[in-house]
């Protein structure tokens, strides 16, 4: 049976050589070192992303609501259609959001506590007293107030926490300011109160070097205008 013929004989050394084990720690050494260095730059991108993705849909919503409130109200600008006071913008407010708190004129708790926000300079960030805050159902955190110039080419201003009192309630990144202007149009927060809007490069970049990035004021406008002018990327 069979051919007879003796059984072959197999040699390890016949085979390819697989990995040692030391270079086997070696490269995973190395993955870990890559790993620890690309990681957290990653998510920290990621995270931007979602910060803009989410202060864009805010954005949106806004502006989307003044032309509506302008078309329905047959006028040419948001004055015209009724937005004359605190408590006009308070209804306009209301009645454009899915508002899920009310905070009346007092940030807290729809927003964290004013020791909790800072500046990119890390330096303490307050932000403008307004009168009305609310919490909206998408967890946004929305404060607003009537023009505090009545000849002001901007009707309101409004402060925007996009993930509400959660972290790291910074300016610039998941805390901003938008002016909501007379043509219905929201950008930054003008130097001038007669600057109109939309504002240009050039202002913005002003406002993003002088308010956004500065060290020596609690402003926490001035970062809003950056995103317009970089087709909303975090850049900084």
């Amino acid at each position: 049976m069979g051919g007879g013929g003796k059984g072959r004989v197999v040699s390890f050394s016949n085979l390819s050589n697989g990995f040692t084990l030391a270079e086997v720690l070696v490269t995973l050494g190395i993955i870990g070192v890559v790993s620890a260095m690309t990681v957290p730059t990653l998510m920290q991108n990621h995270q931007r992303k979602t910060y803009v993705v989410q202060l864009h849909k805010v954005y949106n919503e806004l502006t989307q609501a003044a032309e509506m409130y302008m078309t329905d109200h047959n006028a040419v600008n948001m004055r015209e259609a009724g937005i004359n006071s605190q408590e006009a913008l308070d209804e306009f407010v209301k009645s454009s959001f899915k508002v899920i708190q009310d905070c009346g004129a007092t940030s807290t708790p729809c927003f964290a506590p004013n020791s909790e926000y800072r500046k990119i300079s890390g330096v303490a960030a307050v932000g403008t007293e307004l009168k009305g805050y609310v919490t909206l159902a998408s967890g946004v955190s929305l404060g607003y107030t009537y023009g505090l110039h009545e000849t002001a080419s901007y009707i309101a201003t409004f402060d925007i926490d996009i993930n509400g009192q959660q972290g790291p309630n910074i300016a610039g990144r998941d805390v901003f300011t938008f002016m909501l202007y007379n043509n219905g149009i929201v950008d930054d927060g003008a130097e001038k109160t007669t600057a109109t809007a939309p504002l240009s490069e050039e202002e913005r970049e002003t406002l993003f070097n002088e308010r956004c990035m500065s060290s020596t004021t609690d402003q926490w406008s001035g970062c809003f205008g950056k995103l317009l002018n970089d087709n909303w990327e975090m850049n900084y």
